[in-house]
């Protein structure tokens, strides 16, 4: 065979209609197109999913070098014994946190994203996760992460990363998951009361009759459902009775408390408006930008509260910050007395009284304490020092902002605190992974 003859005769794969030869192609290009609905099979190592570097295992790293055995304690499911095996809390407990990081706030959608995003099914290794286990362990952690927080600033207080010289507070106000509309005064509330009762014990008496056990269930759950609404109208009224006794005698009746959330009050949010909310409030450490201290109230004033978490700090860490940074919202007599009584210098602008004096001229009335206090912040110095507030404190606040709280998603004071704890810790998580991550396994 000639080394110029072809293999095949092309005539047998092209049509007598093809163009010649140097000629263009006519006819539709053929495409390898794309078959979104085929069925693939994959196979990848769960270690392989994310980067060395990615932020999950660092948190994972936090988290497995902590004491858990307080929650390995209650797990009944034992070796050698009876039992369902328990996921591991570690798992739960960096899931939140990377998802508080991510600004996941929902149980549900962690729970979906457990499924569908690479760095969550690292977390979870695999462990299949609902979100009612994972909506359970958020709210009934506050003691744990209370006690990881002072751990966690006490391990970079001994490592000589926060000296605490120098703190920052600052809250501000967090919508509550409670409508408006839940909000209703004595008259309303004692009737809705009348009628959860009335509901209650009718229910009672249907299941009673009910011979069907099908039937029986579902009057039980709506028995049940009753029982609740009837509860929260009798913390309503409970909480009521503060709210009362708050005001004066001619605004007594004009009262109301939520049916949804009793603990929750009605602020004076950012943009003006007034809509029911906590109050969050964080105290930072200036040079490291490390959260020190947590607080929720439902007060919409932060009148007070620097000596509240001032005194926090102190039962925390055994010791009290140099120097106090807070705005003028803040500023109480008491509490700077408080503050230099214990050994701390507090920078927070006088307040302007109407008709008065200049902030800053002492008052034949007041301690030398105050006197000192009012000239310390008309110097250069104290001005200087107080402008740190605004780029930390203010700071830490944007962030957890952005890192979504902007509405609790539980109810009640203790759980509203419980998730602003997350945040915290979540942030400083962050902090020190960015101060020095030989610190997450240290």
């Amino acid at each position: 065979m000639s080394s110029q003859q072809p293999l095949f005769d092309r005539g047998e794969f092209v049509s007598s209609d093809a163009p010649a030869e140097g000629e263009p192609p006519v006819g539709e290009p053929r495409l390898r197109c794309a078959v979104r609905d085929q069925v693939l099979m994959q196979y990848a190592a769960l270690d392989a999913l994310i980067p060395a570097e990615h932020v999950a295992r660092s948190i994972w790293a936090y988290v497995s070098r902590l004491d858990l055995s307080l929650l390995l304690a209650q797990i009944k499911a034992v070796e050698g014994h009876e039992g369902r095996a328990m996921t591991d809390p570690r798992i739960l407990l960096t899931l939140w946190l990377y998802a508080t990081v991510e600004g996941i706030g929902s149980a549900r959608e962690l729970a979906r994203r457990c499924e569908t995003d690479a760095a969550y099914q690292w977390i979870a290794g695999g462990v299949s996760l609902n979100y009612h286990t994972l909506a359970d362990f958020r709210a009934l952690q506050g003691p744990l992460l209370d006690r990881l927080l002072t751990e966690s600033v006490a391990s970079l207080m001994a490592a000589g990363v926060v000296e605490l010289k120098r703190v920052a507070q600052d809250g501000m106000r967090v919508r509550a998951s409670a409508g408006g509309k839940t909000f209703r005064r004595r008259t309303k509330l004692e009737e809705c009361l009348a009628q959860a009762r009335e509901q209650v014990e009718r229910l009672k008496s249907e299941r009673d009759d009910d011979p069907g056990a099908g039937q029986r269930r579902l009057q039980a759950a709506r028995q049940r459902a009753a029982e609740e609404r009837e509860a929260r109208v009798v913390q309503a009224l409970e909480a009521l009775k503060e709210i009362e006794a708050k005001k004066s005698a001619a605004k007594r009746e004009s009262a109301r408390a939520s049916t949804t959330d009793a603990e929750a009050r009605f602020m004076k949010m950012a943009d003006g408006g007034f809509r029911p909310a906590f109050n969050v409030q964080y105290a930072t450490d200036t040079k490291t930008q490390v959260i020190v201290g947590v607080d929720v109230t439902n007060i919409g004033s932060d009148k007070g509260e620097m000596g509240r978490m001032h005194k926090q700090l102190r039962e925390r860490y055994g010791r009290v910050p140099d120097e106090y940074l807070a705005d003028g919202d803040f500023a109480t007599k008491s509490d700077v007395e408080q503050l230099h009584a214990a050994g701390t210098t507090a920078y927070t602008p006088p307040r302007q009284t109407k008709n008065g004096p200049p902030p800053e001229a002492p008052r034949p009335d007041e301690s030398d304490v105050l006197a000192a206090w009012r000239a310390r912040m008309e110097t250069e110095e104290g001005k200087t020092i107080y402008r740190e507030r605004a780029s930390t404190a203010e700071c830490v606040n944007a962030l957890a902002r952005n890192r979504g709280l902007r509405q609790i998603p539980l109810r009640g004071l203790i759980k509203a605190r419980v998730v602003a704890t997350w945040y915290a810790l979540a942030h400083n998580v962050m902090r020190i992974f960015r101060l020095g991550p030989e610190l997450l396994t240290a």
